[in-house]
């Protein structure tokens, strides 16, 4: 029996459906870089760098902050200031900040990213879009099972390298202005673990918008 076209296609796209996505750069080539940030808490108490936050707040840069359940726990009240301004995101990095997420169970997974949301709805009043795997490891399963909770998965266009300690600010600026290109996400941590990150982004987004660029949250791209 002769199978329509359409009909045969509709039921490859059932049997195939579309491949989970690790986002990595935004869907433009305008000028305009995302600066995200990791507030994550393993072990070590970590606080918000205020050396980092107070400077772009002061300048009004658009930017969104990764944030784990721990350090959540721990600087709720800064988190709910930050959360009060248009121009702040406040997204889910997972409750424990695990480094090998992929390796969970499924129901652990889910738990992971929907107990961080509840904290961080309760904390800043707004729900979660965008999710970060710890240390950027995922494998196929880990990716569709919070992609399968409404998520997209946020990831970043390079490293910056900014927890090594040893990095100086004039390396971490040459590092990231040799790599920025439009659409790029770029990745710092805003923890207290990144070294050199205070004193270096002022620098890096003098000389971006000396290039032409201006920056942007996630949600106007990836909505």
């Amino acid at each position: 029996m002769a199978v329509a076209a359409g009909s045969l296609l509709g039921c490859l796209a059932l049997a195939f459906p579309a491949q989970a996505e690790v986002i990595r750069r935004l869907p433009t080539e305008e000028k305009v870089v995302a600066l995200t940030f990791d507030a994550c808490e393993t072990r070590t108490p970590a606080y918000l760098d205020r050396k980092i936050a107070d400077y772009l707040v002061r300048e009004r840069i658009p930017f969104t902050i990764f944030v784990s359940g721990r350090f959540a726990r721990r600087n709720g009240a800064a988190l709910a200031e930050l959360a009060k301004l248009d121009f702040v995101e406040i997204e889910n990095h997972s409750l424990d900040h695990d480094n090998h997420m992929d390796r969970l169970p499924d129901g652990e997974i889910g738990r992971q990213v929907t107990d961080n949301d509840a904290l961080l709805a309760e904390i800043t009043g707004r729900h979660t879009r965008y999710f970060r795997f710890p240390a950027g490891n995922v494998g196929p399963r880990a990716l569709g099972d919070v992609e399968g909770l409404g998520y997209k998965v946020v990831h970043w266009s390079f490293e910056s390298g900014d927890p090594i300690k040893n990095l100086t600010p004039d390396a971490l600026s040459r590092w990231v202005l040799g790599r920025a290109r439009p659409g790029g996400i770029l990745i710092f941590h805003i923890n207290g673990r990144g070294w050199a990150t205070g004193e270096a982004l002022p620098g890096i987004v003098d000389a971006l918008r000396a290039r032409g660029y201006r920056f942007t949250t996630l949600e106007p791209w990836l909505h």
